[in-house]
């Protein structure tokens, strides 16, 4: 049927994304210039948040970089932020960008190695509880070095690749010939009851591995993008960054590894699933078969990989350089000494992070929206006026809600950017401070001794100023636990649980956003309250 060129271009809108979509970011589009002349642009701030936060609550019907960034310019056409502040937020955040750029890349040089990790554990290990654990303290530990995405895109390439050996032999078809992955029509009748059963237990190792990557994400600097943001404004290096959040992280890291356990053991929330002994037994076989073809320069690779493991912990452990610049190194060295040389080889293992790159750079235009039109102010100020422990939980809950619907890197980027503000503010209060910005800078610089920096200031300021800036640090912690916990909830919270709900994998093993949503509830549960309790009692 012949369509017109206005058709054309509405079909190209927003690409496959629902006709009901497109026609809510079009009225966005359309309402916002109204608003902020009818209203100023302090109603049009807030209502561009929520629309920013919609993007990101859909991002299974369209990513939220073509939306939210038509969303982005706009305001900076209306005047809400400038160029010039996005570029800025962009700057102070470089090296976040850094290692979304290079270390995801580095990190998928070293896929083999991780790869060959899960498949013997998910071959060798009999006990669906201790494969269970193993997957999420794999997940937690792997993800306290290396970046949560790559290290899920593992365990679903293992868990995918799996999947396609049993499927394609319970449907009679050999690895040669094309095959429907997600349709069971040609499956044999007797395999078909094991198939389902597979289905659930892969379910169950993916949710297990996903959640891994939230308990160790929340530990280190680089688990995840939003503590390397909040890492470079508190000035905390690797180990300090560690040290500062542990009182949080490690009670909430056991509760999850006990709650990984307990799921299992009780057969609760879709849990308990077992392996068919006939499968194991057929994937046993094909990891063997693998592992014979690898050869001796394949396990050369392997060895390669793992010292390069070695070097980039080491690495990260004593800051031998920024935290990107280190995820160079890991490039050179692996494509180097494993004989990545020709560029179609180099160029897949930036696409994964180049995407979740440039949203982030159009997270820093709402930043700056919020910042210009000083949007978080009033929320800033009920939430400032607590005290003590009652303020840090607030802190928390405030950051976990948002976490839960919206991105966590998003939400974690304005609590933190915010809470500095507020907190020059107050060394500006502080009797004999003639420049609050420069001190709060020299207080934050990782090469500086704090204490040496307060010890420098007048004798009647110290204190005061001291006590600040421990107030400050637990709220930077409240920021990050509140940020990373509670978001397991969903998967829009967490970049590798949305990963893992678009992956290629999802369809395979019938693992839906509801299903996704009950699979999280027990650590969701679990994990929200201990931290909660954490940031209330250990923080003092």
């Amino acid at each position: 049927m012949p369509q017109t060129m206005t058709q054309a271009f509405s079909r190209n809108f927003l690409g496959k994304a629902p006709n009901w979509y497109k026609l809510a970011i079009i009225a966005f589009l359309i309402i916002n210039p109204i608003l902020v002349v009818t209203v100023g642009k302090f109603i049009a701030g807030w209502i561009l948040i929520a629309e920013f936060i919609f993007t990101l609550a859909m991002a299974l019907k369209c990513y939220p970089l073509p939306a939210g960034g038509l969303l982005a310019i706009e305001a900076v056409i209306l005047g809400m932020t400038s160029p010039r502040t996005v570029y800025d937020e962009a700057l102070i955040n470089f090296p976040v960008i850094l290692l979304l750029i290079f270390m995801v890349a580095g990190i998928y040089f070293m896929k083999d190695f991780l790869q060959y990790t899960f498949t013997r554990i998910l071959t060798r290990v009999q006990s669906k509880i201790a494969i269970s654990l193993l997957f999420c303290f794999a997940g937690a530990f792997l993800s306290a070095f290396l970046d949560a995405l790559t290290v899920t895109a593992v365990i679903i390439a293992v868990a995918y690749g799996f999947y396609n050996v049993y499927h394609r032999y319970a449907s009679g078809k050999t690895m040669n010939c094309s095959h429907d992955l997600c349709s069971d029509l040609a499956v044999k009748e007797h395999e078909r009851n094991d198939l389902r059963q597979f289905r659930a237990f892969l379910r169950n190792l993916m949710m297990h591995g996903a959640v891994g990557t939230a308990l160790g994400g929340v530990c280190t600097l680089v688990g995840e993008p939003q503590n390397l943001l909040i890492g470079e404004v508190m000035g905390w290096h690797f180990v300090p960054f560690f040290l500062n959040v542990a009182h949080v992280s490690m009670p909430v890291l056991a509760v999850g590894l006990l709650t990984c356990v307990l799921v299992e053991k009780f057969h609760i929330f879709g849990y308990g699933a077992q392996m068919p002994g006939n499968i194991r037994s057929h994937l046993l076989e094909t990891a063997i078969e693998m592992e014979s073809k690898r050869g001796l320069q394949g396990k050369a690779q392997l060895v390669v990989q793992a010292l390069i493991g070695v070097w980039l912990i080491l690495a990260l452990a004593f800051h031998l350089a920024e935290v990107g610049i280190i995820g160079l190194s890991v490039i050179v060295l692996l494509t180097a000494l494993n004989g990545f040389t020709d560029e179609h080889q180099l160029g897949p293992a930036f696409e994964e992070a180049l995407p979740f790159t440039a949203l982030l750079v159009v997270f820093f235009a709402i930043v700056g929206v919020i910042h210009e039109q000083h949007l978080f102010a009033p929320v800033m100020h009920l939430v400032l006026s607590l005290e003590g422990q009652v303020q840090l939980a607030a802190y928390y809950v405030a950051n976990g809600l948002l976490s839960m619907i919206s991105d966590n890197v998003f939400v974690a980027t304005v609590y933190i950017s915010e809470t500095k503000i507020h907190f020059v503010n107050l060394l500006a209060s502080v009797p004999g401070v003639t420049d609050a910005p420069a001190l709060m800078d020299r207080l934050t610089d990782p090469l500086v001794e704090r204490a040496d920096v307060i010890a420098s200031l007048p004798a009647a300021m110290q204190d005061q100023v001291s006590k600040l800036m421990t107030h400050f640090d637990h709220l930077a912690v409240a920021i990050n636990t509140g940020t990373n916990i509670p978001s397991v909830a969903t998967p829009n919270g967490q970049a590798a649980f949305l990963f893992l709900l678009t992956s290629a994998l999802a369809p395979v093993i019938r693992l839906s956003y509801g299903r996704m949503v009950v699979l999280a509830l027990p650590y969701t549960i679990t994990m929200s309250i201990t931290g909660l309790a954490a940031t209330y009692f250990f923080s003092w």
